[in-house]
């Protein structure tokens, strides 16, 4: 044990002496919190409209003003031409054009069906679908304001046939705010950038300076070697945690709502996860600069694009959601978003956190076995 406390005092030795992982650590998690943060952000706060009123009456004026000022709208400027309603989407200036035909009132003062044309860039089809809900929600309140006007003129009170409402809850997250789902998520994906990363990179860098051969010629046995070179990332890994949690707290106002101490246990099973795939990308690598793109192309890569990180696990073809199951970072993003948004712990998720301890144990031995068979 002596021994293990000492390898593991050289490891932080050597961590001092290389101010770079001092700013990989501490810094670092910030910073790319913060960035991410802010920048992975699906929500749609202003659709850049332009509007192209053929009818230029009242009644499209009127339509207009409850368009523009629902707030989800920003209207650019008004055109002539379907020839500038091409050149304004084309260029990327607006993501939305309305056209209102010259006989809008007319149709509506009538009792006829006005129609009206709404031109999406669709070439980004999350804003085009979510602007396209506003859209439809602004168009059925202003149709009913017109149904309701008519039945009043009419001397009708009330409808003679029965409604439907929807009584809408949301639980959660009831700003419906992207980032309040994608800031909890960005805990796991440090964290495997810390822990698996890191490790690949220090045991990589231990063969290149020579040192490694000195370490196998000591009276260390190979577990030893193994633990002291581990217990410091899970340290580090740890601290990686906490300062992100607290970046998250008072940079975005997002507080964990579950117990922590079960969020701390279920990243020690995940660490163990990557831990073990640093021990095996250690060993397939000659030079840092080789662990570094095995781990980032051959690992972190397929772990965030499957692991319902960014892309619901669900929408997947099936053959690709059979293949996520073999993720770790799928199961501890479920954690941490079940303990940090919804506010609930063990009972719920323990399934999770089994297949993560199971994994990560299956992971962390095969890949220290085969570290171990290196060293000797």
């Amino acid at each position: 044990m002596r021994a293990i406390l000492h390898f593991v005092k050289k490891e932080f030795i050597q961590f001092k002496r290389d101010p770079r992982m001092y700013s990989l650590v501490l810094f670092s998690p910030v910073i790319q919190l913060t960035l991410l943060g802010f920048a992975a952000n699906l929500d749609i706060d202003k659709v850049r409209t332009v509007i192209y009123d053929q009818d230029r009456s009242v009644t499209s004026r009127n339509f207009i003003e409850r368009f523009t000022s629902s707030g989800y709208f920003y209207s650019e400027k008004y055109i002539d031409s379907y020839k500038e309603i091409t050149e304004e989407i084309d260029d990327g200036n607006v993501l939305l054009a309305l056209v209102i035909p010259s006989d809008f009132e007319y149709k509506i003062k009538r009792g006829e069906t006005a129609k009206v044309q709404a031109i999406m860039n669709g070439s980004d089809g999350n804003s085009a679908n979510i602007a396209a809900g506003y859209l439809q929600s602004i168009t059925t309140s202003f149709s009913n304001n017109i149904l309701l006007d008519i039945m009043r003129k009419k001397g009708v009170k009330k409808s003679t046939a029965g409604s439907l409402s929807a009584e809408v809850r949301i639980w959660y997250n009831p700003t419906l705010k992207t980032r309040n789902f994608m800031v909890p998520g960005i805990v796991g994906l440090l964290l495997s950038i810390v822990t698996l990363i890191l490790t690949s990179l220090a045991v990589v860098k231990e063969k290149e300076i020579g040192t490694l051969e000195q370490l196998i010629v000591t009276p260390l046995k190979p577990f030893q070697i193994i633990i002291g070179k581990l217990i410091p990332f899970i340290i580090l890994g740890f601290l990686s945690v906490i300062i992100i949690l607290t970046a998250m707290q008072y940079v975005f106002n997002i507080a964990s709502k579950g117990s922590l101490f079960f969020l701390f246990a279920s990243s020690f099973l995940y660490i163990l996860s990557t831990l073990g795939l640093g021990l095996f990308v250690s060993t397939i690598s000659k030079t840092q600069q080789q662990a570094m793109m095995i781990a980032i192309f051959t690992v972190m890569m397929p772990m965030i694009f499957l692991s319902g990180f960014a892309f619901p696990v669900e929408n997947m073809p099936k053959i690709i959601q059979y293949i996520s199951y073999v993720i770790p970072l799928k199961y501890f993003i479920n954690i941490i978003r079940g303990v940090i948004i919804k506010g609930i712990g063990f009972s719920e998720l323990w399934i999770d956190a089994l297949v993560l301890l199971v994994m990560g144990l299956i992971i962390f031995v095969l890949s220290s076995l085969r570290f171990r068979k290196r060293l000797e």
